[in-house]
């Protein structure tokens, strides 16, 4: 039988725990039939001060995330989608495609979307984007590594502006001027601004930084639901988070 509430698609998405922005911004991006559900990896808000810091925060992610996936599958969802960031951008196109290939796996063969897969097509969607600037949470080995995947797929990274927030949890606590002053930052030179890290509130940002820069702005979570969608053949146009939900 369908699911009363999901009857075009369940989604189960795996985040961490400390993570307060993925969730309620899918919610916002969700169409009518298509449910969200969320499996958490249990993390501790530890500090962030250097890479080495950022490592541990990383490692403890990775600790957690296939337990997260074994709860979420429990309620057979057409879909699994990976509401964390850094993680899909570590050691770049290869790495990506190895985690992806794990996690599928562990969730059964069910399809499986992430942040640095979901980027790149919105990329291409757009068309013609040969040059980005960055916005990344992260300390800097985190933001090497996002830089290490767009340059493996092809793409020129023009700035990389990496808030190096002090924990995970407050990463969500970077305000909208922060993130306007980044996103212009990084926007010199660049075809298309891009944001990664899935817990910095930055979806309604980039619909109207779309406005004021006059070109694409590309937030991770938009992103990675916007894959989702259409992947699954899910076309609906979403007002409020720019043009990719609208246009794309």
């Amino acid at each position: 039988m369908t699911d009363s509430l999901g009857w075009r698609m369940k989604f189960a998405v795996v985040a961490p725990s400390t993570n307060t922005s993925v969730q309620p911004e899918y919610d916002d991006m969700r169409p009518r039939g298509v449910t969200n559900h969320f499996s958490r990896i249990i993390i501790p808000d530890t500090k962030v001060t250097d890479d080495a810091t950022f490592m541990e925060m990383i490692q403890n992610i990775r600790n957690g995330t296939m337990d997260a996936i074994d709860a979420a599958v429990t309620m057979d969802p057409g879909a699994v989608i990976l509401g964390m960031s850094a993680e899909t951008f570590w050691d770049g196109a290869d790495g990506a495609e190895k985690l992806m290939a794990k996690v599928k796996e562990r969730a059964g063969g069910r399809p499986v979307y992430m942040g640095s897969v979901a980027v790149d097509e919105a990329l291409k969607a757009y068309g013609g984007i040969k040059k980005i600037g960055v916005v990344t949470p992260y300390a800097p080995v985190g933001d090497a590594q996002v830089k290490k995947f767009f340059e493996d797929m092809g793409y020129e990274v023009t700035a990389v502006k990496g808030l190096r927030s002090p924990s995970p949890m407050q990463i969500a606590h970077e305000t909208p001027l922060t993130l306007k002053r980044a996103a212009e930052e990084v926007s010199q030179g660049a075809d298309a601004v891009v944001q990664c890290g899935t817990n910095l509130a930055f979806a309604k940002v980039a619909a109207m930084a779309e406005f004021w820069l006059e070109k694409p702005v590309i937030a991770i979570n938009t992103a990675t639901y916007w894959h989702a969608l259409r992947s699954s053949g899910i076309k609906d146009q979403i007002d409020g988070f720019g043009s990719l939900l609208l246009d794309h």
